[in-house]
Order: C-alpha cells, then sequence, then structure tokens
C-alpha cells in the first residue's frame, strides 16, 4: 500500500493558523525519505516555508517534533492493518474468521513496511514505553493503535476457542517480536535484497508460525 493509497498526504508551506500540523506534515516527509534521522525542525521548518525559530512555539526541541511523527506514522501503520481486515468476506466459521482478522494484522504490517520503510522506521523509532503504544493519536479510523489492532485479533482468536486461556497472556508481545523482526531483517536487513517469490512465501510462513504458536 502506497502512501497515496493510505490518503497520507504532505504540502510544502502552512495555512494561516495551523503551522504545527504543517511542521508535523513536513517531518512525515523528511522521515518518509529518510527515517527517523532525517526528521530535524530546520529542515521541517524550510519545508513549511517559514523561519527556524517559528517552530520553537509548537515543539520544544528535535525530540518533541519526532514524537509527534512518529505518532502520525504509527497511525499510518494502523490505517494499513484496517485496509487489509476490509478485505476479508465474511466466512462462516468463527475460528477461521478469527485467524483471517489475525492474519491481516501480520500482513497489513509488513506490506505497509515494504512499501514505506522510512514511514516505518520512524514509527516505532521514539515510542518510550507501551503506553504510547495505546495512545488515540496513534490509531487509525478504528480508533485502534496497531498494537491494540494485534491484541484485538488475538482476544478474536481466543475467544472463538483458538488459543487456551492460560496461553493467551502476553501472546501480542510473541507474535509483535515475530513479525516485526522480518520487517527489520526485510527492510534493513540481510533480508533486503531476496527476490519477492522468497520475500512473500517468509511473510506468509511467519505469520503462520506466529498462528500456530499461539
Amino acid at each position: 500500500m502506497t502512501t497515496a493509497e493510505s490518503g497520507i498526504t504532505g504540502r510544502s508551506t502552512y495555512r494561516h493558523g495551523d503551522l504545527r500540523r504543517a511542521l508535523i506534515e513536513a517531518g512525515v516527509e523528511l522521515a518518509r525519505d529518510g527515517g527517523p534521522s532525517a526528521v530535524v525542525l530546520r529542515e521541517a521548518t524550510r519545508r513549511a516555508g517559514v523561519s527556524p525559530n517559528a517552530a520553537y512555539r509548537h515543539f520544544t526541541d528535535r525530540q518533541d517534533l519526532l514524537d509527534e511523527v512518529c505518532g502520525a506514522c504509527q497511525s499510518f501503520v494502523a490505517l494499513a492493518i484496517e485496509a487489509e481486515q476490509a478485505k476479508i468476506t465474511d466466512v462462516p466459521d468463527p475460528l477461521e474468521q478469527a485467524h483471517q482478522v489475525l492474519r491481516a494484522v501480520g500482513v497489513g504490517y509488513l506490506h505497509f513496511a515494504l512499501a514505506e520503510p522510512g514511514l516505518f522506521q520512524t514509527a516505532f523509532s521514539a515510542s518510550p514505553d507501551m503506553e504510547e503504544a495505546t495512545n488515540e493519536e496513534r490509531a487509525g479510523e478504528s480508533g485502534l493503535t496497531p498494537f491494540q489492532l494485534l491484541t484485538k485479533a488475538i482476544d478474536g482468536v481466543e475467544a472463538a476457542g483458538g488459543i487456551p486461556p492460560e496461553r493467551r497472556p502476553g501472546a501480542e508481545f510473541l507474535a509483535w517480536s515475530a513479525v516485526h523482526g522480518l520487517a527489520i531483517l526485510l527492510i534493513d536487513g540481510p533480508l533486503r535484497g531476496i527476490d519477492t517469490e522468497l520475500r512473500d512465501s517468509l511473510i506468509q510462513r511467519v505469520i503462520s508460525m506466529v498462528e500456530q504458536g499461539l
């Protein structure tokens, strides 16, 4: 999924009275091109068409801006997951339906990472704790963040009888670790140069591995 398909846009100058939003959008564009290290206040203000000092009316420092850009990028990940889940049609078997919802979390997450590596790397670069992973500013249309979408999907599998109650605690952390690890290997690690067929096979196998291991 591209950012255009997700409704992710930017602009070069700000509308009067909306400088904070313009700087965040400029930061998102910087992240898209160069990841979290590219998000700097001076360049964001240049792209917004204002002086560097103007940024300090809205952000205390570069980290403050990066935190906001991180939140915006996480919301884009959530939107990608929701778009994947929206493709699911009604399935008569509740357990299979629940598994499809869970698989869509992994597929949406990984496809976004591949389509927008800069935004993906930025999304999880400035989250200091789990409280931030459940902040509504990082949510998609459903009001859920990527982590919450994963948690809800695993809850659905448990409710459908696919996970014994004693194995449910912490399952979302194990699933997230596996899928996120593959994402990093594919976009910024030794797997980044593999062919498309093998890449797609690995995506499906890791997601299946997570399902079977729950």
